[in-house]
């Protein structure tokens, strides 16, 4: 699907859709981060023209004097990058507990002739401990990129780390849906598998998603 055609005539919508073409992030931030761009260079080219009515000749000077598309690319795209972290985190810390409760429950809590076999149950358990890990670290990761340590420099290392540990999230989530499925066509296994599973896989998907684009800034960071 195409985005709203730019008037490539207009040397601010020129420039700001050139911005946009090589940055990567979460995409209401870009957006908002674009239009206040836009605002910017706006007011800048009416300040700059002599009527007060901003002409082609003062965008392009206000777009000189903002910087072009290799000035200001970094910029904006290490605060992407930040904010792509820390929404990987926020997703991580809010799905990867899904996989606790559900252990206990087709594990434990259940009547015996229900609960999965016991390799099911020890994988499963290790399955659940993994993804408490990753949730403790997104919440590190959140607390460390937060309105509390804003005076602090964030890591470099940081957004790779949060892919890594989504990554590791959504192979845990892909494992626990495969080992739910299995059981549940191998054995007369608790009738909450298959939707569990179903559950632990969309749960991949989104967490993956989100850990793919978070490395992906990452590396445009690096290679800035």
């Amino acid at each position: 699907m195409s985005g709203p055609e730019v008037d490539r005539t207009d040397p601010i919508e020129a420039h700001v859709a050139e911005l946009a073409a090589v940055l990567h992030g979460v995409d209401r931030a870009k957006s908002r981060m674009l239009a206040e761009l836009r605002e910017g260079l706006l007011d800048a080219a009416t300040e700059l023209a002599p009527g007060g009515e901003p002409d082609d000749e003062a965008a392009r000077e206000a777009v000189r004097q903002f910087g072009g598309v290799a000035e200001l690319a970094p910029d904006f795209q290490r605060e992407l990058t930040l904010i792509q972290a820390r929404h990987t985190s926020r997703r991580i810390l809010l799905l990867a507990p899904f996989l606790l409760p559900c252990w206990y429950v087709l594990a434990v809590a259940g009547p015996p002739a229900h609960r999965l076999p016991y390799a099911a149950q020890v994988l499963l358990a290790h399955l659940g401990g993994t993804a408490a890990a990753t949730a403790l670290a997104a919440a590190v990761f959140l607390a460390a990129t937060g309105r509390l340590a804003r005076g602090l420099s964030t890591p470099d290392r940081l957004p790779v780390v949060v892919a890594w540990t989504g990554t590791t999230a959504a192979v845990a989530f892909a494992l626990s849906a495969f080992t739910l499925t299995a059981s549940a066509l191998l054995t007369p296994g608790p009738p909450l598998c298959v939707l569990v599973g179903a559950v632990a896989i969309v749960f991949h998907a989104k967490i993956a998603a989100s850990a793919r684009a978070c490395r992906r800034c990452a590396r445009l960071v690096v290679a800035a």
